[in-house]
This record gives structure tokens, C-alpha cells and sequence, in this order.
């Protein structure tokens, strides 16, 4: 078999080989198959560890990777690799994205508006109501819902989003075959069925606790917008907002109680620059979404202006890096950014990470068919 895929599934299986080391082994090797085959001396050239370079010579010798992709394929997980087009684009734009992604479901063009609504897992009445009508209101209006199927406001944004007939999406710290909490089994199937589950961790991988941090990594990058609805001063729910804020992502606490311990944590997001969301429409409001269902039926095909016209013909399906773009038009690079800005929101180009951009091309075929019209 000559699957390229199952070298990256290959090295996400090797203990100790994360993003930063499988970016260190394809910037040395060029290629995961040549890494996956080269001796131990490259290995360390590659700036691999003793003990990493012991689990990888010790993994390749006891797997077959046309058995594993096999396995992926009977279970119906499809993989995601860094360089696919239909890798997660604001993943794909994170410092380290997760260079392996493993799904159940799909994703589709309408997850791009998408808003994470996370929180503890020890939810109170006053947690499960407004978990229930921030998750609603966003898949009525068009939302991906977005979450970590743990107990609580999780599991209650997930549901709620369901309900609501929207698409919602669950990031997993664990394999997709070890659903956690086993309660939730069958709500990850119809999460699956109208979304998708998930997660940067092979099958087979356990829900430890350590996973559970860069999970929530994923979490907030996938998203514009995170919203704690109730947070403890050690939930986890902290972390995927310390995360946001990093990642430049809007950040909403809901206020509650100051004698509540599940709103000590909320509480003191807005004390320390959090948005406090007061109604589910909030968020709507402030990311400009109040709008998405018509935004998608009626995406502009054709340039607005002569500056849209001449990136729209400048670009093609192969990736252009922005400096090459300013380039070839001729236009101030801040006239390009702002402008590609605005066409990448009408579903015109692409951004495909590192500052390269591609156009649609049915938004190019059809607009070079109106120009033959209107000549």
C-alpha cells in the first residue's frame, strides 16, 4: 500500500513525537516516509532523543502500518493531515497545529462560524439554563456548537445544539474509539451524525488527564469565540480560556453568584477582561453573526471593486504566499491583507496557512462566466 497518510498516522502513534518534533522531522527529511524508514544516526541528526528514537525503531518493528490504516478505515475514522485543503483553516493558522486529525463525521463550510461553549462539569440548574439557551440560540442562528463532550455544560452544549437542529462538534482527549464518558456513547453518535467528533490522539488512546489541556487547545483554536458559562477556580474550562485569549479569540464568562463556587471562576474572567455575557445574542452581536444563514445562501461570487478583481484573478489553486501577491498586483500589502480579509469572509479565497492563499474555483469559473456574459 501506498497510502502517504499512514506515515503522519504512523508517527502520531510514537510516544514522545508531537507537533514540534514531527515539524522537526519533516523539516530534516522532506518527507514522514523517509523519516519513518531512516536509521537511528538520522534520527538523532534530526534532533530526536535517545529515548523518542527507542520508541520509534521499537514501534516500527511491531506494527503493520497497511493493518492500522485498515483498522481507521473500518472504523469509519477519517484522517486529517496538516496539508490537506479540508484541514480546519483556523487550526491550520495555531503556532503548532496537531499535525494528525482523526474523525468521525465531517466537517463542512458552515463550521466555520463556530463558537466553543465549555464549562464545569459540576453544573448547577442556573448552568444547565444558560448552557441551554446560549447553545440553542447558536445553532438556531447558524452556529457550530462547540465543546468537549465532558459531563456538565459540555454534554448540555452538545444536546442543546442537537435540539436546536444545528451542527455541533465535539474535540476529544482521548481516542475516538474510548468515548468519555462512557455515559455519552450515545450522544457522540449523533454528534457524528450531525457534526463531528474529533481528536489529535490515535484510537486506542486513553482519557488521561494530561490530555486534557491540549484538547482544550483545539477546542478554542477551532472556534471565534469561547464562552464560559459556569468555572470553578480549577476548571479546566480556565485553561481553553487562557488559550482563546492567546490565540486572539473573543472570550465570554456568564456572571454568577460571588458565593456560587462554580461562578468564582467566570467571575473572575470578567474581572480580568472577559465580556460578560448577559443574553445568548450577545455573542451573535458582537462577532457580527446575526447574519450567518443569509451570508451563506448569498455569498458574493463576483469582485466588488477593481482591488477585489485583481487578487480574485491573481490568485489560482495553487497557494500564494501574501508577499508574492503584493507582488504580482502591485498594491500596498495593506490594501491586500484587508482586502483578501473581506473576500476570504465572502467564501471568494482561502487562506491555507503560513500567509498563503488560494481561490475557489467555482467562485473563479463562475465569475470568469459572467465576465463572458456581460462582454
Amino acid at each position: 500500500m501506498s497510502e502517504p497518510r499512514q506515515y503522519w498516522v504512523a508517527f502520531s502513534l510514537v510516544k514522545g513525537i508531537g507537533a514540534v518534533r514531527f515539524q522537526a522531522l519533516l523539516n530534516f527529511f522532506g518527507d514522514p516516509q523517509i523519516a519513518w524508514g531512516a536509521p537511528t544516526e538520522a534520527l538523532r541528526q534530526a534532533g530526536l532523543s535517545e529515548k523518542v528514537i527507542e520508541n520509534v525503531v521499537e514501534l516500527r518493528s511491531a506494527i503493520n502500518l497497511d493493518q492500522v490504516w485498515e483498522q481507521l478505515e473500518a472504523k469509519g475514522i477519517t484522517v486529517l493531515i496538516q496539508t490537506d485543503e479540508n484541514y480546519p483553516r483556523r487550526l491550520q493558522e495555531l503556532e503548532q497545529p496537531p499535525p494528525v486529525l482523526y474523525m468521525l463525521g465531517e466537517l463542512t463550510s458552515e463550521d466555520e462560524w463556530a463558537v466553543a461553549v465549555v464549562g464545569t462539569r459540576r453544573v448547577t440548574a442556573y448552568g444547565r439554563q444558560v448552557a441551554e439557551d446560549i447553545a440553542g440560540t447558536l445553532a438556531r442562528n447558524g452556529i457550530s456548537v462547540i465543546s468537549g463532550l465532558a459531563r456538565g455544560i459540555d454534554s448540555i452544549s452538545h444536546q442543546a445544539a442537537l435540539h436546536a437542529g444545528g451542527r455541533t462538534i465535539a474535540v476529544m482527549g482521548s481516542g475516538l474509539d474510548r468515548i468519555y464518558p462512557p455515559e455519552n456513547r450515545r450522544l457522540a453518535e449523533q454528534i457524528a451524525a450531525h457534526g463531528a467528533l474529533i481528536s489529535d490522539y490515535p484510537p486506542g488512546t486513553p482519557p488521561e488527564g494530561s490530555n486534557f489541556p491540549p484538547r482544550n487547545r483545539l477546542i478554542s483554536g477551532l472556534s471565534l469565540a469561547v464562552v464560559i458559562v459556569e468555572a470553578g477556580q480549577t476548571s479546566g474550562a480556565l485553561i481553553t480560556a487562557a488559550f482563546a485569549a492567546d490565540q486572539g479569540r473573543e472570550v465570554f464568562a456568564v456572571p454568577g453568584n460571588i458565593t456560587s463556587p462554580g461562578s468564582k471562576g467566570t467571575n473572575r474572567l470578567i474581572r480580568d477582561g472577559a465580556q460578560p455575557l448577559l443574553h445568548p445574542e450577545q455573542v451573535l452581536e458582537a462577532l457580527e453573526l446575526t447574519m450567518v444563514a443569509e451570508q451563506r445562501t448569498a455569498r458574493v461570487l463576483l469582485p466588488a471593486d477593481a482591488v477585489e478583481a485583481q487578487l480574485f484573478e491573481a490568485l489560482g489553486r495553487e497557494p500564494l504566499h501574501i508577499d508574492e501577491i503584493r507582488s504580482r498586483t502591485d498594491l500596498p500589502i495593506e490594501k491586500v491583507t484587508a482586502t483578501l480579509a473581506l473576500m476570504e469572509l465572502k467564501g471568494m479565497v482561502r487562506q491555507v496557512g503560513g500567509m498563503q492563499y488560494i481561490t475557489l474555483r467555482e467562485e473563479k469559473e463562475a465569475y470568469r462566466d459572467n465576465d463572458k456574459i456581460a462582454s
